[in-house]
């Protein structure tokens, strides 16, 4: 929500929920190199590798469903430039070249799909059709890397990951159309004021 008015959420993040999801991981690491059950489903690698899917909002999704249903030029751009930072979690090109600061049409699925991530990780871990995350990796890790390697090499991780990463993808779809349709309108509007002045 704090990226809808332009602050990073990092800034608010880092000082209040982060510090408590790498004390988990921590603690994980610690019980799995003992060869004791693993204490914390919820922690920095689970939030990471499933909330954070491309980046804040799971941006990569919207990238791809860009490019599947968008008919904005601008869009398009956009995201053929922000792709690859994408694949390493680095999304500012997005946030500010989309942009999702001040942009409600896009707002809805930024903030329900990281949730639903984290959700449908807790849950598959609790199942047991995941591993625990057991290893921190660098936040600049690919998708489905991350999530094997932070597993301790569960394959079943990466499966999960592109489940998610396909509903995400659906989940921006209409979402995307109407930021076209909003795009459209204001230039629509800016062409006829133009005209006006002339």
């Amino acid at each position: 929500m704090l990226w809808l008015f332009g602050i990073h959420f990092s800034v608010i993040y880092s000082t209040i929920l982060e510090p408590l999801l790498i004390v988990n991981i921590a603690q994980n690491t610690a019980a799995y190199s003992a060869g004791h059950a693993i204490p914390n489903i919820i922690n920095l690698s689970l939030v990471q590798a499933f909330a954070l899917l491309g980046g804040s909002g799971g941006t990569l999704c919207l990238l791809v469903a860009t490019f599947i249903v968008s008919r904005n030029k601008a869009s398009r751009n956009v995201a053929k430039l922000a792709v690859l930072p994408g694949v390493f979690n680095i999304n500012e090109p997005v946030i500010f070249g989309y942009p999702i600061v001040y942009n409600v049409a896009l707002i809805i699925p930024f903030i329900v799909l990281p949730s639903l991530g984290i959700f449908i990780a807790w849950l598959t871990t609790v199942l047991g059709w995941m591993n625990p995350m057991v290893v921190q990796v660098p936040w600049t890790t690919p998708m489905f890397l991350n999530s094997f390697l932070a597993t301790g090499g569960d394959w079943r991780a990466p499966v999960i990951q592109i489940v998610v990463f396909i509903i995400g993808v659906l989940m921006y779809m209409p979402f995307v159309k109407i930021n076209d349709g909003v795009v459209a309108k204001q230039v629509a509007q800016e062409k006829a004021e133009a005209a006006k002045q002339a």
